[in-house]
């Protein structure tokens, strides 16, 4: 099967339970027209979808409603489960855990596990479990999000200023390691945006909630116990402590290069970012001294595995 994007790995847990985002990603994305029909949209509701549900004890129609009522994130989705269909208690939590992802492992799954190994021929990888099966399936490496398991969610937040090619290298970052990616773009205010249009560059009083908004979007997907990719100008110190809320679970990554070359690029290329606006930029810069940094003349494929090695993603 190919892979969707942003349709998580079943490993991925909302809460205390895996499975649980993955089956709302898939009800967002078929709304959406996003989600392969033969391969995914003839069994929303069955299989692990419906396992999960009755394990939750809330019927599948409601929570798909519920969820494409679109005033709830994930935990908050989970909360509501849990009200209507009763609190599940932690063992409870860990033995369903254990049942998903040893799910088709000798038992009387095994079989339908050894049908699709060999229609997707995936016999030359060590599949073992269905979660195994899907992450193969759809270009991921299980062994990879197993042990992500095991580790605290963290944010990775690309810095530098206009041009440095933070958009780029983040969505190829985010699509490598099918995480969720988020440009700095996406929270200004539009009275913002007009003023950046107009060639005027930003104050500190019109990036306060910008990087609220970013501080926000962060701390969310931390809460949620979601890795996520986040992009951020972040050119001052202060700017960076407004817009990170915990310096231990986001991973600074600074893309640095000099005035010609990204001058270069902006030009190149359509934005309300103007160009002549650039030099405030390296004016402003106070290049951080806790982040990874990289040279941007190098291509983003390098970058992107320069930071995973880094980083160890």
């Amino acid at each position: 099967m190919p892979l969707v994007p942003g349709l998580r790995t079943p490993y991925a847990r909302v809460g205390r339970l895996v499975y649980f985002g993955r089956m709302l990603d898939k009800i967002r994305l078929h709304a959406a027209g996003r989600l392969p029909a033969a391969d995914y949209a003839e069994n929303l509701g069955r299989g692990f979808d419906l396992r999960c549900c009755n394990f939750l004890r809330v019927p599948y129609a409601e929570l798909q409603a519920r969820t494409l009522a679109g005033d709830l994130d994930d935990l908050g989705l989970l909360h509501w489960a849990e009200q209507r269909g009763g609190e599940r208690t932690d063992e409870e939590c860990e033995v369903w855990n254990g049942f998903m992802m040893k799910r088709c492992w000798r038992d009387v799954g095994a079989s339908v596990l050894a049908r699709r190994i060999a229609e997707s021929r995936l016999e030359d990888r060590p599949v073992t479990t269905m979660f195994d099966y899907l992450d193969f399936d759809e270009g991921r490496d299980p062994v990879v999000n197993r042990s992500w398991e095991l580790r605290d969610p963290v944010v990775v937040l690309l810095m530098g200023v206009s041009g440095s090619g933070k958009s780029t290298v983040g969505e190829k970052l985010a699509a490598e390691l099918t995480w969720e990616f988020r440009d700095a773009d996406d929270f200004h205010p539009p009275a913002n945006v007009a003023k950046m249009s107009a060639g005027q560059p930003l104050d500190d009083a019109d990036r306060a909630p910008w990087l609220a908004a970013i501080r926000a979007h962060i701390a969310t997907r931390l809460a949620r116990g979601e890795n996520a990719v986040v992009t951020c100008s972040a050119l001052r110190q202060a700017y960076r402590d407004a817009a990170i809320p915990d310096t231990r679970r986001v991973l600074l990554v600074h893309l640095s290069g000099d005035y010609p070359l990204i001058l270069e690029r902006m030009q190149q290329r359509q934005h309300f970012m103007k160009p002549a606006m650039l030099q405030s930029q390296f004016e402003t810069l106070e290049p951080p001294a806790d982040a990874l940094t990289l040279d941007i003349s190098r291509p983003p494929e390098e970058l992107v595995a320069a930071i995973r090695r880094a980083l160890g993603l």
